[in-house]
C-alpha cells in the first residue's frame, strides 16, 4: 500500500511529489500542550506519510537539552525518528525525508531555529519569510542544510 504527499498548486499545475511507503517513519513529537503552531506542523508531516506520537514531557527545555538541541538552534517542538535523529522546529516534511533517506555521518538531525513565518505550522496566508534548515552535528556545530526562499521550495 503506498501514501502519496499533499499536492502542491503552482502556477496553474497540480505537481505531485513521490509517494512514501506506508512503512514510513514514525516520528515522536515533544511539545507544549498549548503550542498550536506545532499541531499545524504535525499534520504537514502526516500529510506526507510520516507517522506521528505526540508527547508534552513537564521538562521541555531538559529533553532538548539531552538530545543536543542548543539554544541557538532550538525552536517550539522537538521530534525524534525511530533511528534517533533529531527534528527541531518547522522543518518542511520534504527535508526530513531527504536527511533520513541520506544521513550525513557527524549529524544528529535537522533545526529550523525560531517559528519563521510561513514555515510549515506557520502559514499566514501568502506571508513567508525566508528561512535556512540547519543541520545539527554531533559537536554542535551547525551549517546549513537547505535554503527555503520562496514558500513553494518546502512542498
Amino acid at each position: 500500500m503506498l501514501r502519496y504527499m499533499n499536492f502542491v498548486f503552482l502556477v496553474g499545475v497540480f505537481l505531485t511529489a513521490a509517494p512514501l511507503t506506508s512503512n514510513a517513519e514514525e516520528l515522536q513529537v515533544y511539545k507544549s500542550p498549548t503550542c498550536g503552531c506545532c499541531v499545524k506542523w504535525i499534520s504537514h508531516l502526516e500529510e506526507f506519510g510520516f507517522t506521528t506520537q505526540t508527547h508534552h514531557p513537564g521538562d521541555l527545555d531538559g529533553l532538548k537539552k539531552e538530545l543536543g538541541v542548543t539554544s541557538q538552534s532550538a525552536s517550539c517542538h522537538t521530534a525524534v525518528s525511530d533511528q534517533g535523529y533529531v527534528f527541531e522546529g518547522h522543518v518542511p516534511a520534504k527535508y526530513v525525508q531527504q536527511f533520513l533517506d541520506n544521513p550525513a555521518e557527524n549529524a544528529i538531525g535537522l533545526a529550523v531555529p525560531a517559528m519563521p513565518l510561513g514555515s510549515p505550522g506557520m502559514e499566514m496566508g501568502d506571508r513567508f519569510q525566508p528561512y535556512k534548515v540547519f543541520q545539527l552535528n554531533k559537536d554542535g556545530s551547525l551549517q546549513v542544510y537547505a535554503s527555503v526562499e520562496q514558500q513553494a521550495d518546502q512542498y
